[in-house]
């Protein structure tokens, strides 16, 4: 028969064990609902692709659906601000472009802080900013488009909205070419991809991922690679480099965002399973026949890389005289 003593220390045992689990059987395992991802601009156009790239694989792997929801405007701004205000509790994340680092180069006052109002998750992919225009343009390359632009002053050049990748393009590359072309953003990549094609605007500065299968299917001609590197996409259009132009590369990436406060062991636990998807062949894949290449920062990275890209964008803008009142 046990003792008294050993029954008793027994049950402190067991009341012990009992105290230690019941604060996590009070608390549902994430994600239990589902999950909004905002998307700052409208469907179709390169944010979105990436948003619905790792949608169905994540939506497998949490066991919750994974409902994107596209805000476009303000040049993600709109979406950015809600996902700033969101509770961080990992049920609202945000498919953030570049522009979250750019963006504060250009904007005077903005409702949130790039800096101190996100929790930085994980890179998916970037890809480089490209010089397109439409099947009936005359333009085949840059020194086309350079003389034209002398000879037209103020032509047209379209981006997917103010302080985009495109839009930087288009300011460095007139002063690198000593050119004067007026820019004309849009709300989104894919209206004015639309534009260029249908010869309402003669070319634009669009990423690569957005506008990979209008080039290949004969709809746009790329011009001239704004990176350091050609595209294995497109092996034989060269770099504006190539061609006697150089500017910065513009190349934007995308990313996993949440709002400020989002538990570290959530954060970790949500870049782990997207570093995870960014290691099947398939989805590589897909993001190499877009015209992107894999990055996968994590957390640590990925929050030391905002604030050293807002730097040098203020410094780009300053000099491009690139500012929203």
């Amino acid at each position: 028969m046990p003792s008294r003593r050993r029954l008793l220390a027994g049950s402190g045992a067991l009341l012990a064990s009992a105290a230690h689990v019941r604060p996590s059987q009070a608390q549902p395992a994430w994600p239990d609902r589902p999950i909004r991802l905002l998307v700052g601009f409208p469907a179709g156009g390169p944010t979105d692709f990436a948003a619905r790239l790792l949608q169905d694989p994540l939506q497998q792997l949490w066991g919750q659906p994974l409902v994107i929801e596209n805000r476009p405007g303000a040049s993600q701004n709109i979406a950015a601000e809600a996902a700033a205000k969101a509770a961080p509790d990992g049920y609202t994340l945000l498919l953030s472009t570049s522009n979250l680092t750019s963006n504060p180069a250009v904007f005077a006052r903005q409702p949130f802080d790039p800096i101190r109002d996100f929790s930085p998750i994980a890179v998916i992919y970037s890809s480089p900013t490209v010089l397109f225009t439409g099947e009936g343009q005359p333009y085949r390359s840059l020194a086309d488009v350079i003389a034209a632009a002398k000879r037209q002053p103020g032509m047209a050049s379209a981006s997917s909205g103010v302080a985009t990748s495109g839009h930087f393009a288009t300011e460095m590359f007139m002063r690198a070419a000593g050119i004067e072309l007026t820019h004309v953003p849009y709300r989104g990549a894919n209206p004015a991809l639309q534009d260029v094609i249908g010869g309402r605007v003669p070319f634009t500065f669009s990423t690569l991922s957005g506008a990979i299968g209008l080039a290949r299917d004969g709809k746009l001609r790329p011009i001239a690679i704004a990176a350091p590197r050609r595209s294995p996409a497109f092996p034989n259009v060269p770099t504006m480099a190539e061609q006697g132009v150089e500017i910065r590369d513009t190349s934007p990436w995308y990313g996993f965002i949440g709002p400020a406060g989002l538990p570290e062991a959530l954060v970790a636990r949500i870049a782990a399973d997207v570093k995870g998807l960014l290691r099947r062949p398939d989805i590589v894949a897909r993001i190499e026949e877009s015209g992107g290449a894999v990055e996968g920062d994590g957390p640590a990275e990925f929050r030391a890389r905002i604030p050293r890209e807002i730097e040098v964008n203020r410094e780009v803008a300053r000099i491009a005289n690139i500012h929203i009142e």
